[in-house]
């Protein structure tokens, strides 16, 4: 889903020929007092006067209308004569108003069928000559509002949005007059920032008009007017592009529940744009804002001066160079020449006797053949490039949007979460087809990264046969703490001297908010809390109680150090291949008890784990992204963290000063396969604990009866070949060996 944001309303009927739905209109932009305030300090208003033909005794009304361009006197304008004629009528007709008016009209395009239609009306309504002017949008409109004394919103047309013309006028300090829109009375007060006329009333036009102007000049009531307006135009759409702003965001975006946020869009309150932190750019900048901005413009300037330049090389384009029709017709007939005489040739060919050859060749060719034949376990250039490493690290994402913070190279390999949107010239790993509860969509949802590594975890010895493994989020790339290229270098220096278990990580959990031994000092599982909507440690303890069906008055939750250490998240971890399996193994088992707690619940799919929809979509995700630190903290692995861009090692935890608070009987080894080896009886004999059992879909099941009943399988296929063979000899030895007939 995308979508177009305005400022304007303008601009969406602009677009509608080109999309009709996907618009939203935030009404609301500084850059119309921004570009009034940068226009009034480069120019004045006397200079402008003086260019253009006007005195500084001339009182110069300005009638503005719809900010749409027409080549030809619109409809708008005729009815706008209609009302505003008997104002022309009195104070251009002649000067007995105590003074020369001048009358501008700023509107669509500067062609010549607008400047003559309103003369035609001029001399028709029997004004004086040179009283009645028309100035189009496409110049500098900027300067007709500078040089005005009134504006007067002529058009008959309502709005939706407040009209930029007027919010530039105001700022520029002039009074301005308008009908009483709907738009216009939502914001601007009548009698105090503007005047206010029923639309089509000439009559309430004149007097709407007089209050302005007192012996020829502007009236004290004229000046106040103009001043309030001006205070008013510096902040009038600010709220509501604030307030538009927030709830865009809000409605997009969908926040986890540990992020704080500053309120809710409806406690927000009405303020005024912050002009302090506009002020440096608009000091720094001496361009007009005031221009309309284009990217059309910014290339046809870049093709124009490109011209320029090869002219002034002498490499001016000529129009011989440019191709025509008669020049494509050529082409097309050389083409279809060429083809004609291509396949007369192959008919030539296929016609004509052809000598195949000795057998012993055509024999080597068609073995050469079927070796170049693609075959699905094929090795590819990538695989071919990470033969003899000792680490690969599997980079895990969901989709499409995932690709840009993805690396390529011999050290990363893709690994998809979704079928349909692995890259098409990379040789990722398909999560999906290596284990098919993940086309559960609920389960690929609640496991996310931790699906990818079950999928890597079954069968491992068909993707993976190096002595190290490692995985990362695309999420890393994304918050810059994915390895740079010293710090991989670093990673495999260090893997080929390193002995025993180690875990390397390079994404830590942040833990802000207080120092170490203070109240209000974050710990692992206050963190873990947080991302977990407050029910991490009672989901961690349950699902690790009924795993290890442990009573309700034994400790059920593991402790974890209150130090400064760091702790893995994001997924961004390298260890021995031998130790992601046992941890998968862990994983598998605690996955499995955790999924009860939910699926035994009163409502289907019920999880606590998150406040809004998107978090109890991916319902575990949090939880287990911070597994691998409980397993690998009271299995006795050293964790070693490394600085994702200078390389720099550090050891966190180290095993010696936490042997005292390690629950290792719970992490042992053997008693983790023992476990493994019972649930995995349990499911051969289809004993199942529950309707839906997750644990049997989350990987291979093994246990010493399948290998005994594989064992049996194989020795009964091998007896059962020996007496086929047996028999087929004795066949032959009584009726002797006959040869088929050659051609049968």
């Amino acid at each position: 889903m995308w979508f177009l944001n305005f400022y304007s309303f303008l601009y969406q009927m602009l677009y509608s020929l080109l999309d009709t739905g996907n618009f939203l209109v935030i009404p609301g932009s500084p850059v119309d007092v921004w570009g009034a305030e940068s226009y009034s300090k480069t120019h004045a208003k006397h200079q402008l006067r003086k260019d253009n033909g006007f005195s500084m005794d001339d009182i110069v009304v300005l009638i503005v209308g719809s900010s749409f361009f027409y080549d030809e006197l619109s409809w708008d304008y005729a009815v706008a004569m209609h009302t505003i004629g008997p104002l022309l009528m009195r104070y251009a007709r002649r000067n007995d108003a105590g003074g020369p008016f001048k009358f501008i009209f700023l509107s669509g395009n500067s062609t010549d069928g607008y400047n003559d239609a309103l003369q035609q009306v001029a001399s028709r309504l029997g004004l004086t000559q040179g009283s009645v002017r028309h100035y189009g949008l496409d110049g500098d409109a900027n300067g007709v509002l500078l040089m005005a004394d009134i504006v007067l919103y002529g058009s008959s047309q309502e709005e939706q949005g407040f009209p930029p013309l007027i919010i530039r006028a105001m700022t520029f300090g002039i009074p301005v007059i308008t009908p009483d829109f709907p738009i216009m009375k939502k914001y601007v007060v009548d009698g105090a920032h503007g005047v206010f006329f029923p639309k089509h009333h000439p009559d309430a036009l004149l007097r709407a008009f007089s209050l302005l102007i007192s012996n020829g000049r502007l009236s004290r009531f004229a000046q106040t007017v103009a001043s309030s307006g001006r205070l008013l135009a510096k902040n009038i759409l600010a709220s509501e592009c604030i307030t538009g702003y927030a709830s865009l965001l809000e409605n997009l975006l969908s926040f986890p529940s540990d992020v704080l946020l500053p309120a809710p869009v409806s406690e927000l309150q009405q303020g005024p744009w912050e002009w302090n932190l506009f002020r440096k750019e608009m000091e720094d900048t001496n361009d007009d804002v005031s221009g309309d901005f284009s990217v059309v413009y910014v290339l046809e300037e870049e093709f124009t001066k490109h011209i320029i330049d090869m002219s002034e090389n002498g490499t001016e384009i000529q129009d011989q160079d440019i191709l025509t029709e008669q020049d494509l017709n050529i082409v097309m007939e050389i083409e279809n020449f060429e083809d004609y005489e291509r396949l007369e040739m192959e008919e030539v060919n296929e016609r004509m006797e052809r000598n195949p050859g000795v057998w012993d060749e055509i024999y080597r060719n068609a073995r050469r053949s079927e070796k170049l034949k693609f075959e699905a376990n094929e090795r590819d250039e990538g695989e071919l490039e990470r033969t003899g490493q000792s680490v690969c690290i599997y980079e895990i994402y969901s989709g499409a949007g995932g690709w840009p913070f993805l690396h390529h190279g011999s050290l990363y390999r893709g690994l998809s979460l979704s079928r349909r949107a692995t890259r098409l010239r990379s040789d990722d790993v398909d999560a999906v087809g290596r284990l098919p509860v993940l086309n559960d969509t609920y389960y690929r949802d609640s496991l996310c990264e931790v699906g990818g590594m079950f999928s890597i975890a079954n069968r491992v010895d068909n993707i993976h046969k190096r002595p190290w493994i490692g995985f990362q989020s695309w999420r890393a790339a994304g918050r810059k703490v994915s390895l740079s290229t010293k710090a991989e270098k670093v990673l495999e220096e260090t893997i080929q001297g390193s002995k025993g278990d180690v875990m390397y990580f390079w994404a830590h959990l942040d833990v802000d908010g207080g120092g170490a031994g203070t109240n209000d000092a974050l710990t692992f599982w206050s963190i873990c809390d947080i991302l977990n909507a407050g029910h991490c440690r009672t989901a961690f303890e349950n699902a690790f109680r009924k795993m290890y069906i442990l009573s309700s008055d034994m400790e059920a939750l593991p402790p974890m150090p209150k130090d400064d250490g760091h702790w893995s998240a994001l997924h961004s971890w390298v260890m021995p291949t031998t130790s992601f399996l046992e941890f998968v193994m862990f994983s598998r088992m605690f996955v499995d008890s955790l999924d009860a707690l939910h699926t035994n619940t009163s409502e289907v799919n019920m999880c606590v784990l998150g406040f809004s929809d998107l978090e109890k979509k991916h319902c575990y995700c949090r939880l287990l992204e911070l597994l691998v630190n409980v397993w690998a903290y009271h299995s006795g692995r050293r964790m070693v963290y490394i600085e994702p861009h200078s390389g720099l090692l550090e050891e966190q935890h180290p095993v010696e000063q936490r042997k005292e608070f390690m629950w290792a009987r719970y992490f042992n080894f053997t008693l983790l396969k023992s476990m493994d080896e019972d649930l995995a009886e349990a499911a051969d004999d289809d004993d199942h604990p529950r309707k839906m059992w997750l644990w049997p879909l989350t990987g291979e099941v093994h246990w010493q009866g399948i290998y005994e009943r594989e064992r049996e399988e194989r020795y009964r296929a091998k007896m059962e070949k020996k007496r086929k063979t047996k028999e087929k000899l004795m066949e032959r030895m009584k009726n002797g060996y006959k040869q088929r007939s050659l051609g049968l």
